[in-house]
């Protein structure tokens, strides 16, 4: 399928690796000029030209900024430009017990995961609606809706986004701008396989055996029982972002594999 993204100008933050990586390159490959986000020039630089090799063809940049501070969202705008399509996939994690997360915890994942895409959002979302097209998605997860215990604060900031997500797409009714959200399961990224190797570490465990018991113990409701690889979540972005998806407005579209046991 044609996603009729050809010469859409495409931001998408913190695609350097994982999710982002994945979608700035599904979308690349749908013909959109894409510019890729990271906080090292170097791993930006190596992300660029691994798109460039994979896709010769394609159009991309990247913009090193540390979208965690105002001043680093206020770089990315003034060198990313007007964008079409504005994917807000910039997260951390970081598994830590309750008792342990101090007040700049919260601070730095409130200000990373949510107001990186809000500050981003504020700037686009008036442009978009004045040119009455437009695409804002941010990268939520199964998380905001059943918050982990092993890490609350990052429960805490994907609900957040499910919240700002859905209330920017109140304010496009009547317009050719849409504002969602996509929802990933546990997912096989680079932080995630570093989680895993210490998980099987410490537990004296191969990897496979690791993985089994992640999902028999600490997600026992997925159904796909597996870790999500970051193309199965990017094909959805891609797709939300495209204009095929007009009618989808101010939805969480799950990409988690089954963790979430509703029929919503």
């Amino acid at each position: 399928m044609d996603l009729l993204l050809n010469g859409k100008r495409a931001l998408v933050t913190g695609s350097t690796s994982g999710i982002g990586w994945a979608t700035a390159r599904e979308l690349a490959a749908e013909g959109a000029h894409v510019i890729l986000n990271g906080r090292d020039p170097a791993r930006l630089d190596s992300a660029v030209a691994r798109l460039q090799v994979e896709l010769p063809t394609a159009v991309v940049a990247g913009v090193a900024a540390d979208l965690s501070t105002v001043t680093g969202c206020q770089q990315l705008l003034a060198e990313a430009g007007e964008l079409d399509i504005l994917v807000n996939n910039l997260g951390v994690f970081e598994p830590k017990v309750f008792e342990q997360i101090g007040d700049d915890d919260w601070t730095r994942f409130f200000e990373v995961n949510v107001m990186s895409g809000v500050r981003l959002s504020r700037h686009h979302l008036s442009r978009m609606k004045a040119r009455n097209w437009g695409r804002i998605v941010f990268i939520s997860s199964e998380s905001g809706i059943c918050p982990p215990a092993e890490m609350v604060h990052y429960g805490m900031s994907k609900s957040a986004q499910l919240s700002v997500s859905r209330g920017l797409a109140e304010t496009c009714r009547g317009t050719g701008v849409t504002v969602n959200s996509v929802l990933p399961g546990p997912t096989k990224t680079e932080g995630v396989g570093e989680f895993l190797a210490t998980l099987a570490h410490d537990a004296g465990q191969s990897l496979q055996e690791a993985e089994h018991d992640f999902f028999k113990f600490a997600r026992p409701t997925s159904l796909l029982q597996r870790f999500i690889a970051p193309a199965e979540v990017a094909a959805m972005v891609a797709y939300v972002c495209s204009p095929r998806s007009a009618a989808t407005n101010g939805a969480a579209l799950h990409v988690e594999g089954g963790v979430i046991r509703s029929l919503i």
